[in-house]
């Protein structure tokens, strides 16, 4: 769980009503990530001997963490939510053993994810090719045409 992307969070538990907590966890889950709520002592234990160490003392007071491969999904998802939900505060997050306080969560969450740089990336590999092979497709197509432009005058002055 630590050795990826993870954003802690501090939510007001009493606060975040268990239907509203669902529905931020439905959302974390369909961008292909996890959120869990935990307990500061035992997640304190887990990062013990990790890269993730040195981010223990974000555990105090009700904190949840979402966390995903994804170096982006996580954070697009949680971002949004506290931007729509006072009760859910950003206090930092972690990537690759680096950590990060919240305004670099929110910026890692203003960039494309995973799927959309791919996107883009086969895009940009697919227009050279498409481009080519209209050039090539140009000179016969306008071969055609100046071979019908010319049948057609040899059949009105023959006419």
């Amino acid at each position: 769980m630590f050795d990826e992307l993870t954003i802690w969070v501090r939510q007001r538990l009493v606060a975040i009503k268990d239907c509203v907590r669902e529905l931020l966890r439905r959302q974390v889950r369909d961008a292909g990530a996890s959120f869990r709520v935990t307990k500061n002592r035992l997640a304190k234990r887990a990062l013990t001997g990790t890269p993730f160490e040195p981010l223990s003392p974000l555990f105090t007071g009700p904190t949840a963490i979402a966390f995903s491969s994804d170096p982006v999904a996580a954070a697009k998802v949680v971002v949004g939510y506290a931007n729509r939900n006072d009760k859910l505060t950003i206090i930092g997050g972690g990537l690759a053993g680096r950590q990060m306080d919240a305004a670099e969560v929110r910026e890692l969450a203003s960039l494309p994810s995973l799927d959309e740089l791919r996107g883009k990336l086969i895009g940009l590999l697919q227009a050279p090719a498409a481009r080519l092979a209209r050039v090539l497709q140009a000179p016969a197509g306008q071969i055609a045409r100046v071979l019908a432009a010319h049948a057609e005058s040899e059949g009105e002055s023959s006419a």
